[in-house]
């Protein structure tokens, strides 16, 4: 009960405590604690929109593979249908097995294409976050911070204490400017 009231008096006191930009930040204002946005951190990056971009066209040439798929495994399945009436009942199943069978091993590369395209996203974003982590505690002893904190896990936080936006403009330089090793973007 004590710490509900707690937050709510520190909620209260920022709620009216006047706003000022990132670019107003004097060093003395500055706090042990900065906080930033990993996801803009890296979706805004240079690297990050080569990353996204790479991704999204397999995305979409894996999207456009799946409906070619879909209409050839529905053109069989027609055909298959149509072949009923034809074929005897053990005939028909053992087609019909085989065309299940093929749809399911399909199914299955096709999702781990899938997979392949998340972990590779997920590696990228990895990749990044340790090639810019130098940067990152550069900035932090730059400001005195003692430590950068994930927007995701705080409650409250004033605009002054988020670099995301100075780590984007760094970041992009020194990549761009060979000053650190930059990750490689296929």
């Amino acid at each position: 009960m004590r710490g509900r009231w707690l937050a709510l008096a520190l909620a209260a006191g920022l709620m009216f405590a006047p706003v000022v930009g990132v670019s107003q930040v004097t060093d003395d204002q500055r706090g042990p604690v900065l906080v930033l946005r990993q996801d803009v951190l890296f979706e805004q990056s240079a690297f990050g929109q080569a990353s996204l971009a790479r991704l999204d066209r397999e995305s979409r040439a894996l999207a456009a593979e799946n409906r070619q798929i879909e209409a050839a495994l529905e053109a069989e399945e027609l055909a298959l249908t149509e072949a009923r009436k034809e074929l005897a009942p053990d005939a028909f199943r053992a087609r019909a097995d085989a065309f299940n069978e093929k749809v399911e091993g399909i199914r299955r590369a096709q999702d781990t294409k899938s997979r392949a395209i998340t972990r590779t996203r997920d590696e990228d974003r990895q990749t990044f976050l340790n090639a810019v982590a130098p940067m990152l505690a550069e900035m932090m002893q730059e400001m005195g911070a003692s430590v950068i904190l994930d927007q995701q896990s705080v409650v409250i936080s004033l605009d002054r204490v988020d670099i995301t936006e100075a780590a984007i403009a760094r970041i992009n330089l020194r990549l761009e400017t060979g000053t650190t090793n930059p990750p490689p973007v296929a």
